[in-house]
C-alpha cells in the first residue's frame, strides 16, 4: 500500500499535467484562429497606410507605373499565347498538301491556321511560283516583320521597368534632403524630428523596388516566350524551303 501511494499520486499528477497542456494548446489554438483574419485585415491596412504616408506624388506615379506596366505585359502574354502554334502538326499538314493537293492546297492550310509560322509559310508558298530563290527571300522578310509584331511593346515595358526604382529613388534623396533641412533650421538633431521624413524616403524606395520586380518577372517571361516562337520560325522557314525543293524535283 506505500508504493501504491505514490505511484497513484505520480499517475494524477502525469494526467492533470496533461489536461492543463491540452487546454493550454487548445486556448492558443483559438486565440491564433481568431486573431487570423485581423492580422489579414491588419497586413492590408497596415500597406494602404504605408502608400499614403509615401505621398501622393512619387507614389502616384510609382503605382501608375506599375499599372501600365501590367496593362502592356498582360496583353503581350495574350497576343504571344495566340500566336503559339503547334509547328510540328503544320509541317506535316503543308508537306502533306504539298504532295497531295500541290501549292494551292498548301497555301488553304495556311489560310486556316493562325499565327507567324503559318503566315510565313504563306508567304514562301505564295512566291513558290516564282523561284526558290524568291520564296526565301520572301520568307526571310516576312519573318521580320512577324518579330516585330511579337516584340511590340515590349520597350515600354522595360521602360516602366528601369522608371520606378528611379522615382523610387528620387523620392528618398527628396526626403533626405527635407530632413537635413529641418535639422539645418532647428539647429539640432532630434530623431523625432526628421524620423517621419526619412520613413517617406525609404517607402517610396520600397514600392518603386516592388513595382520594378514585378514587372521584371512579367518581362523575362515575355522575351522567353518571344525567343521561343521566334526559334520556331527560324527552324520553319528552313524546312519550307526544303520542301519547295523537294517539290521542284
Amino acid at each position: 500500500m506505500k508504493k501504491l501511494f505514490p505511484s497513484l499520486a505520480v499517475a494524477g499528477a502525469f494526467v492533470a499535467g496533461t489536461n492543463m497542456v491540452s487546454a493550454k494548446v487548445a486556448a492558443v489554438t483559438m486565440l491564433v484562429q481568431d486573431a487570423a483574419p485581423e492580422s489579414e485585415a491588419g497586413f492590408t491596412q497596415i500597406l494602404k497606410e504605408q502608400f499614403i504616408q509615401g505621398g501622393a506624388g512619387f507614389m502616384g506615379i510609382v503605382l501608375l507605373c506599375l499599372i501600365l506596366g501590367l496593362a502592356v505585359a498582360i496583353e503581350r502574354i495574350i497576343y504571344l499565347n495566340m500566336a503559339s502554334t503547334n509547328t510540328t502538326k503544320l509541317k506535316q499538314q503543308v508537306e502533306d498538301a504539298l504532295a497531295s493537293g500541290g501549292v494551292e492546297a498548301a497555301k488553304e492550310v495556311c489560310r486556316n491556321t493562325k499565327g507567324p509560322v503559318a503566315s510565313i509559310y504563306y508567304q514562301g508558298l505564295d512566291r513558290a511560283g516564282e523561284s526558290i530563290e524568291s520564296a526565301e527571300k520572301a520568307v526571310v522578310a516576312y519573318g521580320g516583320v512577324q518579330m516585330g509584331q511579337l516584340e511590340k511593346n515590349v520597350s515600354w515595358l522595360s521602360l516602366f521597368i528601369a522608371v520606378a526604382p528611379m522615382l523610387g529613388f528620387m523620392g528618398t534623396v527628396i526626403g533626405m534632403i527635407q530632413a537635413f533641412q529641418k535639422i539645418a533650421a532647428v539647429g539640432n538633431l532630434s530623431a523625432s524630428l526628421i524620423a517621419g521624413d526619412i520613413q517617406v524616403a525609404l517607402l517610396t524606395t520600397v514600392f518603386g523596388l516592388i513595382t520594378a520586380i514585378i514587372l521584371q518577372i512579367f518581362y523575362n517571361y515575355i522575351i522567353a516566350k518571344i525567343d521561343s516562337i521566334v526559334n520556331d520560325m527560324e527552324d520553319s522557314s528552313i524546312t519550307l524551303i526544303d520542301m519547295l525543293v523537294d517539290h521542284k524535283k
